[in-house]
């Protein structure tokens, strides 16, 4: 059995104006054919999901290519249908028997709003209407009906922060294979709400998305019912499929699986009320921080959740801290100017320098500071735990850890990266045990790995562009009404 594997992963921020073209999926992971089995094996990612079921399920793997960037603005056209190129191509050559393709479900261009369902449109029409096609996804793809009307089998994670990718990637290895011998015909459908998911009602940890779960679930107990994936969607793409959704993937029954679905989609919208999580401002945020026993306190920048798109350089939390004149903080902030000053001072030097506001103004105006340049480092480290996103090698560039006095570390670095590891302080040297406060720019997905340290955590509703407010952003493409920007009887 010979079984084509690659995959295109893009989050795609619709709001934000930078581009997401070839330099930034190089700077994330851009690989083609064989070498992508060396670089994804061991990831707790789906790809090495897809690799590790090979192994056990005795298929052989052609692996075409793998495409993986930071979340950031919508992916360049020409990048687009140079993957699209390179994976339907690839899949033509192999003559596979069935196509495991890892994408992730919020991927927008310019041209293309729902651009996930165009590429497996575009590899439907390349391997043929027979070959069994799966498609993993990630748990805020903006899911579209349409992916169901080109994949047999569609896999969304179920975990927030995502930390079921590997399995997730084997569920849907083991599915397909089960297809290539037709043991089962799969068929999909996809169910939508009405509404967008506050992103921290999001996590799957907490009440009511644990209990949703728990009923998808015991829905795939169901006699028929091969899977099920119950998707929170993304909220910062501007797009008529954003929101929620439901797919159900069933043994040859197409109205089993629209009607579980759709019963699973209703659950959703009747709990809709309780996915609000209230957050408390800059300035309230820091006095609660500063007066807390319970350490490291960890103040959570919604507005520049890195994960979500945002510019990685926000100072309004390290200007609030830097004005209560807070002690013990550690903030990390993007700022690749601020990294080359600090290596031209040198080790032991002091250096000003100017961080934030580079990229735009909504995530806070530039602040000048000055520090004693304490280290410098190539940035890049090996994560070994399961960790949002599955990465096992880390990158966040050139980086200078900045000592401000008062036990104060400014981290900056030279590539945006979400603080899914603690690698990203550890291996600068850093022990984030030791600190009182740290500013952690994320919304969720930050917890696998600093929730066994954080001593208290408090998301603070920071303005930029993963605000948490869906009101302060202009949507102009979503399907309306929607909750919650718009009124429901019921």
């Amino acid at each position: 059995m010979r079984i084509a594997i690659g995959g295109f992963m893009h989050e795609s921020n619709t709001f934000s104006q930078e581009s997401t073209d070839l330099q930034r999926f190089r700077e994330g992971s851009l690989t083609y054919g064989t070498p992508l089995v060396a670089v994804w094996r061991d990831a707790h990612h789906e790809v090495g999901g897809f690799i590790e079921a090979a192994e056990r399920l005795k298929f052989d793997l052609v692996p075409i290519a793998m495409a993986s960037a930071t979340p950031s603005g919508p992916v360049t056209d020409e990048f687009f249908e140079h993957m699209c190129d390179v994976l339907v191509t690839g899949c033509r050559m192999a003559k596979p028997d069935g196509v495991l393709i890892a994408l992730h479900g919020a991927m927008v261009t310019p041209r293309f709003p729902a651009a996930d369902a165009e590429v497996l449109r575009r590899i439907r029409q390349g391997i043929g209407p027979d070959i069994p096609l799966a498609a993993t996804l990630d748990f805020h793809g903006n899911t579209s009906p349409a992916l169901a009307d080109s994949a047999n089998i569609l896999i969304g994670y179920q975990t927030y922060p995502h930390i079921d990718q590997r399995q997730r990637g084997i569920l849907a290895a083991e599915l397909l294979t089960r297809a290539v011998i037709k043991q089962v015909r799969p068929v999909c459908h996809v169910a939508k709400p009405p509404m967008l998911m506050h992103l921290l009602g999001q996590d799957t940890g907490r009440e009511p998305m644990k209990g949703l779960m728990a009923k998808a679930r015991g829905a795939e107990q169901r006699s028929g019912v091969l899977s099920v994936s119950l998707m929170a969607g993304f909220p910062y793409a501007d797009v008529p499929d954003m929101g929620a959704s439901a797919i159900v993937v069933a043994d040859g029954n197409t109205s089993l699986a629209k009607s579980v679905a759709e019963e699973l989609s209703a659950a959703m919208w009747a709990v809709r009320e309780q996915l609000n999580v209230p957050c408390p401002e800059p300035r309230e945020a820091v006095i609660r921080a500063t007066a807390s026993g319970h350490t490291p306190v960890l103040l959570i920048d919604l507005g520049d959740n890195i994960g979500g798109g945002s510019a990685g350089d926000g100072t309004v939390l390290l200007a609030e801290l830097l004005r209560q004149k807070a002690k013990g903080f550690i903030v990390v902030v993007y700022s690749p100017e601020a990294v080359n000053a600090a290596k031209s001072a040198g080790l032991g030097a002091m250096s000003d320098v100017s961080v934030g506001g580079a990229i735009d103004r909504m995530h806070g105006a530039p602040v000048k500071v000055r520090g004693m340049v304490k280290s410098l480092h190539v940035g890049s480290w090996i994560e070994h735990e399961a960790r949002h996103g599955g990465r096992r090698e880390n990158n966040q560039g050139h980086t200078a850890v900045l000592d401000l006095d008062d036990g104060n570390l400014l981290v900056l670095n030279s590539l945006r990266t979400p603080p899914f590891s603690l690698g990203q302080l550890t291996n600068l040297g850093i022990d984030p045990r030791q600190s009182h406060t740290i500013v952690v720019k994320a919304a969720v997905a930050y917890k696998a790995a600093y929730n066994p340290i954080a001593g208290e955590i408090i998301p603070v509703d920071t303005p930029g562009l993963t605000a948490i407010n869906p009101a302060r952003f202009p949507y102009r493409q979503i399907r309306r009404p929607i909750f919650p920007l718009d009124r429901f009887d019921n």
